[in-house]
């Protein structure tokens, strides 16, 4: 009799994809995309490193600006570069 392969369950996301897919799903909303620009708060679950290095590699995309607010949260704006 053949043995049955056990099949691995995906591993669950990390804190940091999770954080990573709330703010997708953010700049991906029909109002910020109309409006090219979305406010994003850390939220108390979410570590501070975590938060710190999202923050580190939207700001590394060219066309996006990260303005932090008084409150904590960031403003994010992007501009679409006209094609060629």
């Amino acid at each position: 009799m053949a043995k049955q392969r056990k099949s691995k369950a995906p591993a669950p996301p990390t804190p940091y994809e999770m954080m990573g897919a709330r703010i997708q799903k953010i700049i991906n909303s029909p109002a910020a995309q109309k409006a090219k620009s979305a406010v994003i708060a850390k939220e108390e679950h979410e570590a501070t490193y975590d938060w710190e290095r999202i923050l580190d590699e939207v700001a590394e995309n060219d066309n996006v600006t990260v303005a932090h607010r008084d409150d904590g949260s960031v403003h994010l704006a992007w501009t679409v570069p006209a094609e060629d």
